[in-house]
């Protein structure tokens, strides 16, 4: 076989590997995108729903606080209700001073 023949087929060889490798990164960077844009998604998603549960957590917590003085409120009702009641006996006023 002569000898530029085989530098030609070499070269040829050469020029498909280095194709083959640059077709094949392209494809691997593609990929890696399209990772990154759906983490992307993910990310923006779980701030939305993080943000959702803190708004959540902080009407949870008003809520709760406010259930808290409308049971104080109504103690003290009960409580001058019970003074004023000439039919509450002895147990009605133990209990409350427990």
């Amino acid at each position: 076989m002569d000898t530029w023949l085989i530098i030609l087929i070499v070269a040829a060889a050469v020029v498909v590997l280095v194709v083959a490798i640059v077709a094949s990164r392209r494809t691997r960077d593609r990929r890696l995108e399209g990772k990154r844009e759906e983490a992307r998604e993910l990310r923006s998603t779980a701030e939305v729903q993080a943000q959702r549960a803190d708004e959540r957590a902080t009407m949870a917590e008003e809520q709760a606080e406010q259930a808290r003085r409308e049971r104080v409120e109504a103690d003290e009702q009960m409580r001058r209700a019970d003074e004023v009641d000439p039919d509450v006996d002895d147990e009605a006023e133990s209990r409350e001073n427990r």
